[in-house]
């Protein structure tokens, strides 16, 4: 390792950093000082009316392309530019197998914090807190910080009488009157903790007890910001949702590992997330005006000039939902927060903070999963009047074919990194039947799209119960 591997939290980097740009911090001083978490940006302002401008230029787009002669052949060229990115991205060699099966330099052991926001979570918040406290790494290392969000059952019970038999756990305890959902919680929390690094994890989460010592040589690269590991299904084989949450996560990672290999966007996922905490800090901390506060920080981190590495091993196990309804809730938070954050920093994307090779990415993938399904319902009524194939018809099939295919290599590539060989055809199943549970995207994405132009979003903490899988 480098003798500056480790960012001093104080330390500066080339540019301005991106928390000057969207706090004002003049108007912070007139109110009696700065705040320790600026929170107002003023770009958050009007979201339902920028949801409907998007909404309106996609509809009225897709009629246009039904009206004008070259409007097929536009779909066929933005159809032949998708192809030729994803043939990219099939061909491209991961960076994070670079760091794989390297040694931390033990004289300099970043302080990490792991950071839990718990609202209700006796279910499996003291199998957490055990498992984190256990970890194969020095103990005055590390310290774990839970915080108890106004919880109405034995969640802070537990979590006082855990904090007795580990001097590393910290509790805090959040009251009614406490705001910022998630991100205020992590906030909260990070006043006080010391680490270098801050991993944040789900109350349901479960990694192996190496996993400090397989990840954090990721952030031997100084461009390193935060590292996301895939999330794999504790509960897999209960039912179809499970299995297909499993292919999907699978799915995932690999077209986050190859994004990246590209120089392109990686995501933060919210569990299993590991941050540079010079980075959070230039970046503004955790959003609280957002109901996703992983993809949110994925765009500052990225705006402000930070890359994110995305592996498919380690792993952090989570519970899967099991009932469609409950599925659909928690996905439709998830679509809404990632197209939120577009029009919360839309003016950022299309400044100088970008690489051509990020935007690019960018384009690509706010086509595939925002633009085509808000494109879907305009494309059918005009199909239907003028009686011809929806003209987005050649971008979709594609579309369907990549993710089918990207699935079949993914589950290829975990098997062979778990060591096993499953038969072809097996993996061809699977791959169809985490196509077939896909499909619920395309109609979460566009009415989300569709509801966000029209009706306005109260925050609040919307949380996935557990019910704490063995």
């Amino acid at each position: 390792m480098p003798a500056n591997f480790w960012f001093d939290r104080n330390s500066s980097r080339a540019g301005e950093p991106l928390q000057a740009i969207l706090f004002d911090r003049e108007d912070e001083e007139r109110k009696g000082g700065e705040s320790e978490v600026p929170v107002s940006y003023r770009g958050y302002a009007g979201r339902r009316r920028k949801a409907a401008i998007v909404l309106t230029l996609v509809w009225g787009g897709t009629i246009v392309l039904h009206s004008v002669s070259w409007g097929a052949w536009f779909v066929m060229g933005l159809t032949g530019l998708l192809g030729l990115h994803a043939m990219r991205l099939i061909f491209a060699t991961p960076r994070s197998e670079v760091s794989w099966g390297r040694d931390l330099d033990r004289s300099q052991l970043p302080y990490v914090s792991f950071l839990v926001a718990a609202k209700d979570e006796e279910a499996v918040v003291e199998s957490l807190v055990e498992m984190l406290c256990d970890l194969d790494y020095p103990e005055d290392c590390y310290e774990v910080w839970a915080i108890d969000d106004n919880s109405s059952d034995r969640t802070p019970e537990l979590l006082d009488r855990l904090a007795q038999r580990y001097d590393r756990l910290r509790v805090l305890h959040r009251d009614g009157t406490a705001r910022g959902g998630k991100s205020g919680a992590l906030n909260n929390a990070l006043q006080f903790a010391k680490g270098d690094i801050v991993a944040v994890f789900d109350a349901d989460a479960k990694v192996n007890s190496d996993f400090l010592w397989r990840v954090l040589p990721l952030f031997e690269r100084d461009r390193v910001g935060a590292v996301q590991v895939r999330k794999a299904i504790d509960n897999a084989n209960d039912n179809f949702w499970t299995q297909g949450q499993t292919t999907e996560m699978i799915l995932d990672a690999y077209v986050q590992e190859k994004r990246v290999a590209l120089s392109g966007i990686g995501e933060l996922r919210g569990n299993g997330q590991l941050i540079r905490r010079s980075a959070l800090e230039r970046c503004g901390h955790f959003n609280e005006e957002t109901i996703t506060d992983d993809l949110d920080l994925t765009l500052r981190l990225h705006l402000d000039r930070w890359d994110i590495e995305c592996v498919t091993l380690p792993t952090v196990s989570e519970e899967a939902v099991t009932q469609p309804l409950a599925l659909w809730h928690q996905r439709s938070r998830w679509a809404e927060g990632g197209y939120q954050r577009y029009l919360d920093y839309w003016r950022l994307l299309f400044g100088s903070r970008l690489s051509f090779a990020k935007r690019l990415d960018l384009f690509v993938f706010v086509l595939m999963q925002y633009i085509l399904p808000t494109a879907a319902l305009p494309d059918l009524v005009m199909a239907i009047v003028r009686t011809r194939l929806p003209i987005f018809s050649p971008l979709t099939t594609l579309t369907i074919g990549l993710s089918m295919l990207w699935m079949f290599l993914g589950l290829r590539r975990c098997d062979r990194l778990h060591g096993k060989q499953q038969p072809l055809w097996v993996i061809l199943l699977q791959s169809l039947r985490g196509t077939l549970y896909m499909m619920h995207w395309l109609v979460v994405m566009a009415s989300t799209t569709a509801r966000l132009a029209v009706r306005p979003k109260r925050l609040k903490w919307v949380k996935t119960l557990h019910q704490g899988h063995r």
